[in-house]
C-alpha cells in the first residue's frame, strides 16, 4: 500500500523489545511503506501538554492502560480513587502506562492495534 497523500504520522510507545503489540504496529506500518515517527515515552519523554491534549481528546479511561505490568505494581492506594487530575499524575509519572500504541495520524488518534483497522485509516 501507498501513501497517496503527505500526512504526518508519529507512533507513541515504548520500545518494540518490550512490547509485541508496538512490535506489530512498526511491522505493519514498515510493509505498508507508511513514512512515520516513533516516539519512545521512556527515552523521549513525555510533554504535559501532549497529555493534556491527549486527554482532553480520548479520555483517561481509554488512555490509562489498567491491565499492564507498570499499573498492576503500583500500590493499591495509588489505583483507588483514580480521577482524571489522579490518572494524569500517573501518566507524567509513568509514561509506560500509556495504553499503546497511540498513533497519530494528522491529529487523528488511534489507540491499540488492529490490522484492519490501520489498513482503513491509510486506505483513505
Amino acid at each position: 500500500m501507498e501513501n497517496k497523500t503527505e500526512c504526518k504520522v508519529v507512533l507513541y510507545g515504548i520500545s518494540p523489545k518490550n512490547c509485541d503489540t508496538m512490535k506489530k504496529a512498526r511491522k505493519w506500518l514498515d510493509e505498508a511503506g507508511i513514512d512515520y515517527r516513533f516516539h519512545d515515552h521512556r527515552t523521549d519523554g513525555l510533554a504535559p501538554e501532549q497529555l493534556d491534549s491527549w486527554l482532553e481528546q480520548l479520555g483517561w479511561e481509554a488512555l490509562l492502560n489498567s491491565r499492564g505490568t507498570t499499573f498492576r505494581a503500583l500500590p493499591e492506594a495509588a489505583k483507588q480513587g483514580l480521577d482524571l487530575a489522579r490518572a494524569r499524575a500517573l501518566l507524567l509519572a509513568y509514561p509506560a502506562m500509556i495504553k499503546r500504541p497511540l498513533l497519530d495520524r494528522d491529529g487523528e488518534l488511534t489507540l491499540g492495534f488492529k490490522a484492519d483497522h490501520y489498513h482503513s485509516l491509510f486506505s483513505r
